[in-house]
């Protein structure tokens, strides 16, 4: 037999029970110096009794008394110190020594199974034993903005919650939130480190009872690949739940979309990020302050977007729901069969099942509290035809993955004759882009220069007060704050223009951080989109309502209705003391929903949210002056 197939001997075998002694953890060890505690006992209490041994000057001992004296040393070292009679002491010391190495072994032992078990909890590994819970999923910049509108969207719940999974330290991300958000009102959050991929992690946040589950896309070159991941992982786990999830995601890439929904099917709704971003750039590079009005419908602080059932319509017409609400408007029809419609014909009837589209304060605040036979001043409403604008020309600063979108987007509002310039430094790649494009494009012809957006020399030669538009995009080739700071100092340079031309400039610029738009408001630029903001605010609406994903499509698309802000003039006249019942008709007669009226004169005050009223109460007088707008929803 070689050396290698020997049979171990006694003390190979010993270590090795040891080692796996160790091995087992603080139960197991704990259970072995109770072992050992025994036997030290037992075995002096037993050579007490057999060698006749007691303390000096008294009887002899029995079985069980010695026991307990052996005990007692065990615990405590001091006890010996009136111990008499060597022999006696002899056996109480070795088993006091004994007693000092079990004790202190037992002490090191808690200590470290309590520091473990600590450290387990630091790290977040826990389960989740929350209900009705949003899950979100991810980490990135838009959490904060996310966890703030659920804050507010929880505030009228019972025990609201959101439980966070993250690939980073569990006591980080509680510091993170903690210095961002300083208000958590009734809204408890739960953050736990794991992979949102990893089966067993995401077991640990309990999906199977979320309300809903919002999916944050990684940092990444390919994120969305993590998204489809990620849904895959929830809808197709051996112990998912029978009932279907409620699961929202953002996308980069529209074929990934496709992807997802396949993979999904009824329980995931995506949003396409840069799609929604250059959409409502477009329409706000035309009409100055309608970024005031999307975040007002996006933000959950202020007046949102419900849905209602009202039995008391059914029969009725949509013209006559319209005016049926006093502190909430009317926008349009979810139908019985799951579709709806912005705006639809006034003479739609309301049926059973259908409810309707509303913009409230709340979802419990959307009731009947209107004057159906409101009285009208029609003596003060314009029935006027509208002049129909020419050609435009429309300067775009700037190139990034959305700008396809907003070339083409654009195309559908404007006149034929209308040209686009677009000046950006990646000029080949630019160059390639638009030789496409210009087979798609029917009302614009499209002209690019090669150079830096935020140099103050090119912006001189290019004649801006000769645009009609200005958009300003951040570039998808840097760091948030280096793109975002580049942004800035274009616009610093744009508003230095305007002043020494003495002419308002039609201006919307397009930013990362949310931070940066109080920095860029001294800039005087109309409007700001703040790409990482918006999304964050449409996926929070869309985890509290899944079909508000309809009503996004259909304003945010140059088919159908969308958004405008339109000069009152059209409207009513200037100079009245009105009530919005009117205004609400005045529209009404144009086949338009008004929702609200921007004063000019408010403009550049941010504490009046720039001169924008949404969703007024339709009794409250007031008065208009020249310039101002009605925000109105319309086909064009």
């Amino acid at each position: 037999m070689s050396e290698h197939t020997q049979k171990p001997g006694f003390r190979i075998r010993y270590k090795y029970w040891f080692d796996n002694m160790m091995g087992k953890g603080a139960s197991a060890l704990i259970a072995g110096l109770a072992i050992i505690s025994l036997l030290i006992i037992f075995v002096a209490g037993a050579i007490i009794i057999a060698g006749g041994i007691a303390p000096e000057g008294e009887e002899k001992l029995g079985f069980i008394e010695a026991v307990w004296l052996s005990l007692m040393r065990t615990f405590d070292a001091g006890t010996m110190g009136g111990d008499a009679g060597w022999g006696f002491r002899l056996i109480m010391l070795v088993v006091t020594i004994g007693g000092i190495f079990i004790v202190s072994a037992l002490i090191g032992i808690i200590n470290n199974a309590i520091s473990d078990k600590l450290e387990n909890l630091r790290k977040g590994k826990s389960f989740v034993i929350e209900n009705n819970h949003t899950l979100i999923l991810g980490w990135s910049d838009k959490i904060f903005s996310i966890i703030s509108e659920l804050i507010e969207a929880n505030e009228n719940q019972h025990n609201p919650r959101i439980v966070i999974l993250a690939d980073k330290d569990k006591v980080e991300m509680e510091d993170e939130i903690n210095t961002k958000i300083s208000e958590f009102k009734n809204t408890k959050v739960v953050c736990r480190n794991g992979s949102c991929i990893d089966m067993d992690d995401l077991h640990m946040v309990n999906p199977y009872a979320s309300r809903s589950i919002i999916i944050l896309a990684p940092e990444s070159d390919d994120p969305d690949i993590s998204i489809i991941k990620t849904v895959l992982a929830i809808t197709n786990n051996p112990n998912r739940r029978k009932e279907p999830y409620h699961i929202v995601s953002e996308m980069r890439d529209l074929k990934n979309i496709h992807v997802g929904e396949m993979v999904a099917k009824e329980e995931g709704v995506f949003i396409l990020n840069n799609d929604i971003i250059s959409r409502m750039l477009v329409q706000t590079c035309r009409q100055s302050g309608l970024s005031v009005v999307f975040t007002e419908l996006l933000a959950f602080e202020g007046d949102e977007i419900y849905f209602a059932e009202e039995p008391k319509l059914i029969g009725k017409t949509f013209a006559e729901a319209i005016k049926a609400y006093d502190t909430s408007s009317v926008i349009g029809i979810f139908y019985k069969d799951g579709t709806s419609k912005i705006n639809p014909p006034m003479d739609q009837l309301i049926t059973a099942g259908d409810q309707i589209i509303a913009i409230s304060e709340d979802d419990d605040t959307v009731v009947l509290d209107g004057k159906a036979n409101a009285e009208v001043d029609a003596s003060v409403i314009q029935t006027g035809e509208r002049t129909t604008a020419g050609p435009e020309r429309t300067l775009i600063l700037g190139w990034n993955e959305g700008a396809i979108t907003v070339v083409k987007e654009l195309d559908n509002y404007v006149s034929p004759g209308s040209i686009i310039t677009i000046v950006s430094e990646n000029s080949e790649e630019l160059a390639s882009y638009i030789k496409h494009l210009h087979a798609e494009l029917k009302n614009q012809k499209v002209e690019y220069l090669d150079g830096t957006p935020s140099d103050r020399d090119l912006l001189e030669s290019l004649v801006v007060p000769s645009f009609d538009h200005i958009i300003v995009l951040c570039s998808s080739h840097l760091e948030i704050q280096e793109a975002d700071a580049r942004t800035l100092v274009t616009l610093l340079h744009l508003r230095d223009i305007e002043e020494k031309c003495g002419k308002d400039l039609s201006i919307v610029s397009e930013m990362l951080d949310i931070k940066n738009r109080q920095l860029a408001s001294v800039t005087g630029a109309d409007d700001f989109i703040v790409s990482n903001k918006i999304i964050s605010l449409m996926l929070a609406q869309l985890s509290e309502n899944r079909d508000l994903k309809q009503v996004y499509d259909d304003l945010f698309s140059a088919e159908g209705s969308e958004l405008y802000l339109k000069p009152v003039e059209d409207y009513v006249k200037t100079g009245v003391e009105i009530d919005f019942y009117t205004v609400l008709e005045a529209a009404r007669r144009r086949n338009e929903i008004a929702i609200g009226y921007r004063r000019v004169q408010l403009s550049k005050d941010a504490d009046q949210a720039y001169g924008v009223k949404v969703n007024p109460h339709k009794t409250e007088r007031f008065t208009l002056a020249p310039g101002d707008k009605i925000v109105v929803i319309a086909e064009d």
